[in-house]
């Protein structure tokens, strides 16, 4: 798992959120204690967040282009 996101650091990704939600975004780095994930240039259907952090818990899947 940790070598899937190290290989995937900066590449666009797309996450399903809890309520049906997807967003967009660029991977940046993960936390795995505290279970949040870092992600850059995070597309939302309020507009587009420059640095975000998600909660583990809060994503149901997420997908990467190898």
């Amino acid at each position: 798992f940790l070598r899937l996101l190290g290989g995937s650091r900066g590449r666009p990704g797309r996450f399903r959120l809890w309520g049906g939600i997807r967003v967009r975004a660029e991977l940046g780095a993960a936390d795995v204690d505290s279970g949040t994930i870092q992600v850059d240039s995070l597309q939302t259907p309020l507009g587009i967040q420059r640095a975000a952090l998600l909660r583990s818990g809060d994503i149901l899947e997420f997908s990467f282009p190898l």
